[in-house]
């Protein structure tokens, strides 16, 4: 069974990648084959939804990609496969209990390790989408990707609160963790006029974006022996 410090770890190797002073050719785990990313195990394949010419930059590990570049995206995407366990768990609960749960035993225990003081502002299961998705938005105190470019000279990044969308949904056997940062939230700071479900609306354009880029290859059943 997957554990918090699992999803965790995945979390902390991509954050660390990303974090890193990027070599001239990054290494892949996956690979970028005609304009899009595909994962390590084939799982899934997104068109690549940043420019290299804008800074853009994939991190990966066995589990997690990250794109990002120089100005506004910070986006990944997390695929753990699931096991007997989880399966049941989905069968006996159902989509929206299920990611539910997910959410609350896995993904929100990390943030709350990483940025203390983590809060879920809102979320919402959306029962069409994918047979049942989950889109929560959380607040990271100390967790934004642009702390870098925010932070006023002499003031301490941590008091900086990242606005996060993420989106959670069940897919060929496994479960995906879509994850974007609201750039604008801190690189604008008291410049921002927009209301909480002004923010919310532009991270699910741009989850659902995402999302709507994805395939999921059905898997190749080996040929049966004569």
């Amino acid at each position: 069974m997957l554990r918090p410090s699992s999803y965790f770890l995945c979390l902390l190797a991509a954050s660390a990648l990303s974090a890193a002073e990027p070599p001239a050719d990054p290494p892949l785990l996956g690979k970028v084959v005609g304009g899009s990313y595909i994962s390590p195990t084939g799982t899934f394949k997104v068109t690549v939804p940043i420019l290299p010419e804008l800074g853009g930059s994939i991190t990966d590990t066995a589990n997690v990609v990250t794109f990002e570049d120089d100005f506004s995206i910070h986006l990944s995407i997390a695929a753990f496969p699931q096991d007997a366990t989880q399966r049941w768990e989905l069968t006996t609960r159902g989509p929206k209990d299920y990611l539910i749960y997910f959410f609350t035993s896995f993904v929100m225990p990390d943030f709350l390790h990483r940025y203390e003081g983590s809060t879920v502002e809102s979320a919402r299961f959306l029962p069409t989408l994918n047979d049942g998705t989950l889109l929560t938005y959380t607040l990271l105190p100390g967790g934004s990707m642009f702390a870098d470019r925010a932070a006023i000279p002499g003031a301490d990044p941590k008091t900086l609160v990242a606005k996060r969308g993420n989106l959670l949904l069940v897919k060929a056997g496994h479960i995906f963790v879509i994850s974007t940062e609201l750039a604008e939230h801190v690189l604008e700071r008291s410049a921002n006029k927009r209301t909480p479900a002004e923010e919310d609306e532009k991270l699910r354009e741009r989850l659902l974006n995402l999302l709507g880029k994805m395939e999921f290859p059905q898997p190749v059943e080996p040929a049966s022996k004569k």
